[in-house]
């Protein structure tokens, strides 16, 4: 096999450094991040007139807790959508892991490089869940996905860099208290192109059945 280019193997090693650096954004100051003292002022204590009732509380939080995250995708579907990646992956660094979790997969083969990567992260309540999914979702150009999860929705883009294509989807996921979010992306080094939409957006929604399903491993706070 061929030997890369010195700015190509740069740029190979360099581009799981910027994508591990969009994630933390997304979950420190991004749009699915849990903005520090919202939910502190959405659980302010109520007046004596009107006392809390633990039981409707509880009911209203479908899952305690994040799954292991790197469990959660099966060695199947990371040998078929990031070819060449190890099936363990690698777990993303969290300050708080009851709250926010994920993992993920990179490898080139060849001249073909693929990243995947999935995220949890859990609201205090079903309903603050759905509220954040809506906030994130109301400037978003993505198509809804019946069959996964309560509610989805699916953006691919298409950018270009230095004349090298990367073509990405991303799968943002409701279910219970729980959102989950996929990305995969991918590029051909050798003719500077990427893989089709139908590619990356069918393979990040397989990805995202699976993160999905994972749910029941974290535990149902109504078992």
């Amino acid at each position: 096999m061929r030997s890369l280019p010195l700015p190509v193997t740069l740029a190979v090693r360099l581009l799981p450094v910027t994508v591990l650096a969009c994630v933390g954004w997304a979950w420190s100051t991004g749009p699915m991040a849990d903005p520090a003292g919202q939910e502190h002022h959405d659980a302010a204590p109520q007046s004596s007139s009107e006392p809390e009732n633990p039981s409707s509380s509880v009911a209203a939080q479908t899952y305690a807790e994040p799954p292991a995250p790197c469990g959660t995708v099966s060695g199947k579907t990371v040998a078929s959508l990031v070819p060449g990646a190890k099936a363990a992956g690698k777990e993303l660094s969290a300050t708080d892991e009851s709250v926010r979790r994920g993992c993920s997969w990179s490898a080139l083969e060849g001249y073909d490089y693929r990243w995947l990567d999935v995220s949890f992260e859990m609201k205090a309540s079903d309903a603050l869940a759905q509220q954040a999914f809506k906030s994130a979702g109301e400037d978003d150009k993505g198509t809804a996905q019946s069959g996964l999860g309560d509610e989805a929705w699916l953006t691919t883009g298409l950018t270009t860099k230095d004349k090298q294509e990367t073509r990405e989807a991303v799968v943002t996921v409701r279910k219970g208290n729980a959102l989950v979010t996929v990305t995969f992306n991918g590029s051909d080094f050798e003719s500077k192109g990427a893989p089709s939409a139908d590619t990356i957006g069918k393979g990040a929604l397989r990805a995202a059945g699976d993160a999905v399903a994972g749910l029941g491993s974290a535990g149902n706070t109504d078992d």
